[in-house]
């Protein structure tokens, strides 16, 4: 039904996304097709006794942050009510801005773990420090890494807030100043950076993607080289390397996974893309990236 409309579809347990693309001229179209789509979901709804809930419905128009100004900003009929559209939207607990630039992903994120830490400074005294230490792991770090892979090629200030977090996280179990050098502190805690986490968590992804334990969607956007046609006679085409696609803007196409992810890839030596399964792959990725943070 929706693909009739010429969009796309994503569906979850309690919540429905539809969503599709066109150039800035061509947005009142897509509105068009938008509300008429929505019509026909909600009859089928109400013919299956659902209910679509104008008022948990948000519209968010994306582009970069030069096009910003050519998108939108009249309401989107919904049903009968009007929604008029949002600057970022909570996809599964993650934060999407219009410009896609993360930044109220990354504001949310090191505020939450900023409240779990002075919630932590309570009891510092009261346990042992390797129970501390569980304690921050599971409800800051959790939090910091939860959906990084989507913070991939963010700025550089951006993830500085969040490199704030885990040496705030470093100096609390160590009860030591902020004046201490914090280096040696993640090194004893055997911590990734926060651009190392995001790489590992990208190339963790690729390979499920590679041996077909990732979602469809994300493993049919990687391609191996040695798949590849023209790279039969190639030198490459023997490795386990992937084809990097071609993108047209640094800022947004080379954020995407197909490309973050395939680099990340490329990037590894060879022992630890050949790992033999997941557990040996993380591994050696985790002490491979940990010497690249402290060499």
């Amino acid at each position: 039904m929706i693909e009739s409309h010429g969009l796309c579809c994503h569906f979850y347990a309690d919540d429905s996304q539809i969503y599709g693309y066109c150039r800035p001229h061509a947005t009142p179209d897509l509105t068009v097709s938008l509300s008429a789509c929505i019509d026909d979901v909600w009859t089928w709804m109400r013919a299956n006794r659902l209910q679509l809930n104008p008022a948990k419905t948000e519209v968010l128009w994306s582009a970069t942050s030069r096009r910003l100004h050519q998108l939108p900003q009249l309401p989107l009929r919904v049903c009968s009510d009007q929604v008029m559209p949002t600057t970022a939207v909570r996809d599964l607990g993650v934060y999407i801005d219009a410009d896609l630039s993360m930044k109220t992903h990354v504001t949310k994120t090191v505020s939450a773990c900023f409240a779990v830490l002075r919630q932590l400074r309570s009891i510092r005294r009261s346990v042992s420090r390797s129970v501390f230490q569980s304690l921050v792991v599971s409800l800051v770090l959790s939090r910091l890494d939860y959906g990084n892979a989507t913070l991939a090629g963010i700025p550089s200030y951006q993830l500085k807030r969040l490199q704030s977090v885990l040496n705030s996280a470093a100096r609390l179990i160590f009860s030591s100043s902020r004046f201490d050098h914090i280096s040696p502190l993640l090194r004893r805690l055997h911590w990734l950076k926060a651009p190392q986490r995001i790489e590992y968590k990208l190339a963790v992804l690729a390979y499920k993607c590679l041996h077909g334990t990732a979602p469809s969607y994300l493993a049919d956007e990687l391609l191996q080289s040695a798949d590849s046609e023209t790279r039969t006679r190639l030198r490459s085409a023997s490795t386990s390397s992937l084809s990097v696609r071609r993108t047209r803007l640094s800022t947004v196409g080379d954020r995407a996974f197909p490309v973050a992810a395939t680099r990340t890839w490329n990037d590894l030596p060879r022992h630890v893309t050949s790992a033999p399964s997941l557990p040996v792959f993380c591994s050696r990725l985790k002490t491979h990236l940990f010497r690249r943070s402290f060499p």
